[in-house]
């Protein structure tokens, strides 16, 4: 298992931290790696900054400090309700912080329309929030339980129960293998579809107890829960993240001045694959096939990579074990 495969809470994402008993959210929240991508991003006085994806607004509120007293910061998220928390918490900041709720595969549009046409740093945190995974209204982890949306903005789109009561066998193998890189994908597809002819699966409770049934003996050394790779892959399905990634991570190309800095925290393989060839491709800038003598692509490189990808250090992984599949990875822009 790669080490910075999904989390055993079947998040696939930044569990920033538990919450701790009659403690405020916002309180509980705890930022994954926020030493790391403050010293990654740089931000400092008077630049704008960019928190694509606001969660629990811990980062943000982390970047806004570090660029005082004149620097601002455009937070988006695609759940209304992490907007709202945000503006509780980034309320001292005043018109320094400035939220919009869109998911960041429409960053190349939302933020040059909030006036962050051209910033500094450019963050994407690729996790799920403490707070969507205790809400029972979404659906997001098994051990929270609930009706199965894992939408993040519940306003658009198919939810999770309704992707499991359309989708065929064929189809269910395919996005669990796909998503979750799921060995046993056909097996649990079986299993619900074998279910739902007499009832339905519509909670987070059923689809963990259906998995559990499906998988053959226990998972001997492995950390994580047989149904985690499964939530992973509908979560990834739902939300078409892996698309919006691809998007985000196209936009940052077009908003970061140069010298800007671009900083990604990724959770499992599949995301961090996918900005590692990012980052790797545009440090290379030509395009043109191997067997080529000379470039004819023209193509310069627009991303310089600021060295290895970074996991959180041991101190936080104690303070913090949800933090473990964390991986970020930074770049800096270059000069057209």
């Amino acid at each position: 298992m790669n080490s910075n495969d999904p989390l055993d809470m079947a998040n696939g994402g930044n569990v920033a931290g538990s919450l701790e008993g009659g403690a405020e959210p916002e309180a509980g929240h705890l930022p994954v790696m926020a030493d790391e991508v403050i010293d990654s991003l740089a931000p400092h006085p008077g630049s704008l900054q960019i928190d694509a994806t606001l969660g629990g607004a811990g980062h943000a509120e982390r970047i806004l400090e570090a660029c005082s007293p004149d620097g601002r910061l455009l937070g988006l998220d695609a759940d209304g309700a992490a907007i709202a928390r945000g503006a509780r918490r980034l309320a001292r900041f005043g018109e320094r912080a400035v939220l919009r709720q869109a998911n960041f595969r429409e960053l190349e549009g939302v933020a040059p329309e909030a006036g962050f046409g051209l910033v500094d740093g450019l963050f994407l945190d690729l996790g799920l929030s403490s707070f969507q995974l205790v809400d029972v209204k979404r659906g997001f982890g098994f051990r929270a339980g609930g009706r199965l949306d894992m939408r993040f903005d519940t306003s658009r789109g198919r939810s999770a129960a309704d992707l499991l009561a359309t989708l065929d066998a064929v189809e269910l193998t395919a996005l669990f293998g796909r998503y979750g890189e799921e060995p046993y994908s056909g097996r649990i597809s079986r299993t619900i579809v074998e279910t739902r002819r007499s009832t339905p699966v519509e909670t987070a409770e059923q689809l963990a107890a259906l998995v559990v049934r499906a998988v053959p003996g226990k998972r001997g050394g492995h950390r994580i829960h047989p149904a985690t790779r499964v939530f992973q892959a509908l979560r990834i399905a739902v939300n078409d993240e892996l698309g919006a990634l691809q998007a985000g991570l196209a936009a940052s190309l077009i908003l970061l001045r140069p010298g800007g800095r671009l900083v990604v925290l990724s959770y499992h393989s599949l995301e961090d694959r996918i900005v590692k060839r990012f980052i790797a491709g545009e440090q290379r800038g030509c395009v043109c096939p191997p067997d080529l003598p000379v470039c004819v692509c023209g193509q310069s490189p627009r991303l310089r990579s600021l060295g290895k990808s970074r996991t959180p250090g041991q101190a936080e992984l104690t303070a913090n074990p949800r933090s473990r599949s964390a991986r970020l990875r930074a770049a800096e822009r270059l000069a057209a």
